[in-house]
């Protein structure tokens, strides 16, 4: 079966129609008929190869939803016309301690859904039914394909960095990823504040869940709020202050990277040591993280705020994410 799609050929190109073959669906295989799918900064990033890892023709997206089409033989848990969500990772070994332990997105073959396979800006797809997770009933698709990746991202360190809902957690970004960390963490019992560059945000970010939020491009602003954080989550792709933050919390708090930073993290050790504090930094979550997740998300009404484009309208859809205009995710719409 061909799978038409819209591919780059080239770093920095526009996505172009493109076709290929699928392969023939293995025991464990699973094809979903497209009906949404996100667009992340990650995908502008392999599409640029700002990473020096893109191969190519790409075919980005990794935060689709859509509908069983076809299984294969081993696929028990699945239906045809069930709505499914595929993240970033498509596979993995399902042997390795990381997988048998539950932490599938650590295994050392985790397969991504467009990075070195062919992605999401298509008709469909052929992943691993086990990383196709079911999507609560009532849950809006264009809301809950972001969640698949942005969503994961933000909320696995809930889980693994022991966050407890009488924590005090700073968001440091009020974008696509920021947006939804407000969300979860409010819906966790956290007292949230945000750091913005952008006062204009203000509004917003109290809507979405935050108790407060502050300048973060005002130093004085950050020498004010001294040891007063637990947690601190980085979601923007930029070079901070990274002192300064460490300066924010409170004794033995954490600050944890999701953003990918344009330099290396300068780090003293100073404030590590005297008070025992902690960088870290997460990728997405292992399966039952993504189903935790997904639960706690419908639950509490947790959802993306998106901006539809036809999928036809990939290379504009593109460029508003390239260039941070989005509020707060595009879905492209089959």
């Amino acid at each position: 079966m061909n799978i038409d799609c819209y591919a780059a050929q080239e770093a920095k190109a526009p996505l172009e129609k493109f076709s290929y073959a699928s392969r023939n669906l293995r025991p464990w295989d699973v094809e979903v008929k497209i009906s949404h799918c996100g667009i992340c900064h990650s995908d502008t990033h392999l599409v640029d190869n700002d990473w020096g890892i893109s191969q190519y023709p790409l075919v980005p997206g990794h935060e689709i939803v859509g509908n069983v089409s076809a299984m294969g033989s081993s696929v028990k848990h699945l239906k045809a016309g069930q709505r499914v969500g595929i993240g970033w990772q498509c596979s993995a070994c399902m042997v390795c301690e990381w997988c048998i332990s539950g932490r599938e997105n650590l295994c050392p073959e985790i397969g991504a859904t467009c990075l070195g396979n062919h992605g999401g800006f298509a008709k469909s797809i052929v992943v691993d039914s086990r990383f196709a997770f079911i999507l609560p009933n009532g849950m809006d698709s264009e809301n809950a394909a972001p969640l698949l990746c942005g969503g994961i991202t933000v909320f696995a360190p809930l889980i693994h960095f022991n966050i407890r809902p009488t924590m005090k957690v700073g968001v440091i970004g009020v974008g696509g990823l920021g947006h939804l960390a407000l969300q979860f963490y409010r819906a966790w019992g956290c007292e949230v504040t945000a750091f913005s560059a952008t006062p204009g945000k203000e509004k917003e970010a109290i809507d979405f869940g935050a108790h407060r939020i502050l300048n973060s491009k005002d130093p004085d602003v950050l020498k004010a709020n001294a040891a007063t954080q637990d947690f601190i989550i980085s979601t923007v792709p930029a070079d901070l202050d990274w002192e300064a933050y460490l300066n924010v919390l409170r004794p033995e708090g954490q600050l944890c990277v999701v953003g990918v930073p344009q330099s290396a993290l300068s780090i003293p050790a100073f404030p590590l040591i005297a008070s025992r504090k902690r960088v870290c930094g997460s990728p997405i979550g292992g399966r039952s993280d993504i189903e935790t997740m997904l639960a706690f998300a419908a639950r509490h009404g947790i959802k993306a705020q998106t901006e539809s484009f036809g999928m036809d309208e990939v290379n504009p859809a593109m460029d508003r994410v390239r260039n941070n205009q989005a509020r707060y995710r595009v879905v492209l719409k089959n």
